[in-house]
């Protein structure tokens, strides 16, 4: 019997090491890794820089506590703010801390204009977290179910719907904020449209609502900007983020602008663990990475190949309803449900992972180099076309 509580549908593998885009078990079999731990190894795995910049950060100090200051915090704070157009960050050590941190913020923001029980409109079909806050606040009863009383002070709204929007914007007069995923990842890569994400922005300004994305899985290159809103023409007044901040060290961000950026003060937010030296030094070298090695750039050229690819060869198989998203954030729409399609896939030697019940989703690597992604369109291509 396992020591371990049985939160986890696991698949029948243990994965011993990595490099680049590929996991080798501990038979020493080699997959292709198409799934970089849920959107968290962006660099591949044992990427070099990491790896170096964790070393070096372990042989001096691995944590110190923010009751003082650390370095390797302000020098990622100072590059991160940067990246994003913010004005400043805290860091804690998942999404979902983030996003608990843009909610408490959210909340004292409500607060200090005088809303005694402020609100957050959220939309339909997201995922936020799995904290008592963040999965109020996501749009999935399945994984909310058994876990009443849920958090109040959530209006939920359809996605892409600016309509119902405006009409929340002229009844709740507690709405302090919006908050939402540019592509919702785990109801099956679900992209906000751009006309509409601008528009909530206009309304958002309008109302002196905080506009809130929740960037855990787009940001750090993912979908081929630093972050998926300044591919938009858009800027949020907080953004999360987490995932591939770290390429697998744990570390998030919630990170503000203007006004939201002087709401938070001493007492309001803590972490023991957030932003210790050790993943500050990790987070550094992935977006010194990205930036030098232009892996944004990379991102949007193989996911456009990984796309285009799938697409010609998915042609005229009946079961395929869509193939979407931006940069390597992908989903392929089957007309049922596919989740065994993930064993298949392991048997091949390849990993993926089945969101929304029915789209297989792919976030491979930013590494990723033109032979691999063909690679990665063509086993992809063969599992749904022999899925009957």
């Amino acid at each position: 019997m396992s020591a371990l509580m049985q939160t986890y549908a696991r698949l029948p593998v243990t994965f011993s090491h990595g490099e680049g885009v590929y996991l080798y078990d501990t038979e020493g079999r080699r997959y292709m890794d198409a799934i970089s731990g849920i959107a968290v190894n962006g660099l591949g795995h044992a990427h070099p820089a990491v790896t170096a910049a964790i070393r070096a950060q372990a042989d001096k100090l691995v944590h110190s506590s923010n009751l003082y200051r650390i370095e390797a915090q302000e020098q990622l704070g100072t590059a991160l703010t940067q990246a994003a157009g913010m004005d400043n960050c805290f860091f804690g050590n998942s999404g979902a801390e983030a996003n608990e941190a843009a909610i408490k913020l959210a909340r004292l923001y409500g607060h200090h204009r005088g809303v005694k029980k402020p609100a957050i409109v959220v939309l339909e079909g997201a995922f936020h977290g799995r904290t008592l806050a963040t999965l109020s606040a996501t749009g999935n009863r399945k994984i909310q179910a058994g876990f009443e009383p849920l958090v109040s002070g959530f209006v939920r709204a359809p996605r892409n719907d600016i309509e119902a929007l405006r009409q929340i914007a002229a009844n709740n007069p507690d709405v302090v904020a919006f908050l939402a995923e540019p592509i919702q990842g785990e109801s099956g890569v679900q992209p906000l449209e751009r006309e509409y994400l601008q528009a909530v922005r206009e309304i958002c300004s309008q109302h002196e609502w905080l506009l809130m994305l929740d960037e855990v899985q787009t940001g750090n290159g993912r979908t081929g900007t630093y972050f998926a809103y300044q591919g938009l023409d858009l800027v949020p007044d907080v953004v999360t983020t987490a995932k591939g901040l770290g390429n697998g060290v744990p570390i998030g961000a919630c990170l503000a602008r203007g006004a939201a950026a002087q709401v938070f003060g001493a007492g309001h937010h803590g972490s023991t663990f957030g932003g210790n030296p050790l993943a500050c030094a990790a987070g550094l070298a992935v977006i010194n990475t990205i930036t030098q090695d232009r892996l944004c750039d990379n991102a949007t050229a193989m996911g456009q190949l990984i796309a285009d690819t799938l697409r010609s060869e998915c042609a005229g198989i009946s079961h395929v309803s869509d193939i979407r998203g931006r940069g390597l954030m992908l989903g392929v729409e089957l007309g049922r449900d596919c989740g065994e399609l993930a064993q298949r896939a392991l048997e091949a030697g390849l990993l993926i992972n089945v969101a929304g019940g029915n789209t297989v989703r792919l976030l491979p690597p930013l590494v990723i180099n033109e032979s691999e992604a063909r690679d990665l369109a063509g086993g992809v291509a063969e599992l749904i076309r022999n899925f009957d």
